[in-house]
């Protein structure tokens, strides 16, 4: 085998990436736009066409259009069905009330409803910018259960996860004959409802993922970096949940899952249990704006390689980079690939 042959650890991020002060408020996970309508979406792909060439320059493997389309990364998917409510919020307890105790949510007031594909002509505009693979990300369907509030009732949860599951199904298909590289569920309630993950959150994700070819992807953190969840993690002793979850996942039909280690008490051992599966560890942290160097990176990968092969490793982001600054998203893009590098050097 030669030294181009060899396999090597890889660089990408969750997703998310900050949105230019010109398009949206800083700082936010859900945002206000600052252009006119008509000119946002314009301004969108400015916003898209500036992060494409910025992970590109520093040299990731795998790139996204860093959510620049979508005012959150769960309400970026609600705005193309028909049936709810992102407008007129209702109140509700989510994630277990790990950071509050109620959260102003969509409201489902009718279906849902799938017309037509939602990010299709967004995923064709990101691939002409670039020849690296490209990701589109989309929230799982107990995530998306337990982040909206049912007005219409008759259904428990795991049947309206179900039904999500099979809209989320469409739309994954749609993606991956359009030429999506890697389509990823957003699923950080794994981490919460551990349970419910084993009596119907896995069937809900592989329902979502059944039959699509690109390479498919699960996204598990506790959480983006924002004061309340800070705050959560700062407290929390427990760090045991991705025990329950990465087991059941071994045996699934995902091929990546995306777990977060940098900000947690995360004992890196636990991806032993993901044989056979590619592994994006989460190595930088979003809850930060200190950029880590490329020596931090790769020792946290190097930490890793005792419990997974190099050709199935990925150096990432904790969670979604939305509410950081920009510098700090551009050093940290810079820092993954950097670090990647350096144990590509040692292998």
């Amino acid at each position: 085998m030669t030294p181009d042959d060899a396999p090597r650890v890889r660089a990408t991020i969750v997703g998310s990436l900050p949105k230019p002060g010109w398009l949206a408020e800083t700082g936010e996970v859900v945002t206000a736009w600052r252009v006119p309508a008509a000119h946002l979406a314009e301004a969108q792909e400015d916003a898209v066409r500036l992060w494409v060439a910025e992970q590109a320059a520093a040299g990731l493997d795998c790139v996204t259009d860093g959510e620049q389309r979508r005012r959150h990364y769960i309400w970026g998917f609600f705005a193309g069905l028909g049936g709810i409510d992102t407008e007129t919020l209702g109140l509700k307890a989510v994630r277990g009330k790990r950071y509050r105790e109620e959260t102003r949510v969509p409201r489902l007031i009718g279906g849902p409803d799938y017309d037509q594909p939602i990010f299709v002509d967004a995923l064709k505009a990101t691939k002409a910018l670039t020849d690296r693979p490209v990701k589109v990300t989309l929230p799982g369907p107990m995530t998306i259960v337990d982040s909206l509030l049912d007005t219409v009732g008759g259904r428990g949860e795991a049947d309206l996860a179900l039904r999500f599951a099979e809209i989320l199904n469409r739309e994954a298909l749609a993606l991956s004959a359009a030429g999506a590289d890697v389509v990823q569920f957003d699923e950080p309630c794994f981490n919460v409802y551990v349970d419910k993950v084993k009596d119907w959150g896995m069937a809900a994700l592989e329902r979502a993922a059944r039959g699509v070819t690109a390479t498919t992807a699960v996204h598990i953190c506790y959480g983006y970096g924002t004061e309340l969840v800070k705050r959560w993690k700062a407290q929390n002793r427990d760090w045991t949940h991705y025990e329950h979850t990465l087991p059941l996942l071994a045996r699934s039909s995902i091929d990546q899952v995306s777990i977060e280690t940098a900000a947690s008490g995360v004992d890196v051992a636990v991806i032993e249990s993901l044989a056979g599966k590619d592994v994006l560890l989460g190595v930088v942290d979003v809850g930060s704006e200190t950029v880590e160097t490329a020596d931090a990176v790769a020792t946290r990968l190097r930490a890793a390689l005792d419990y997974v092969e190099p050709g199935r490793l990925f150096a990432c982001s904790d969670c979604g980079m939305a509410p950081l600054s920009r510098a700090a998203a551009s050093g940290k893009l810079r820092a993954l690939a950097a670090g990647a590098a350096l144990i590509n050097q040692e292998l």
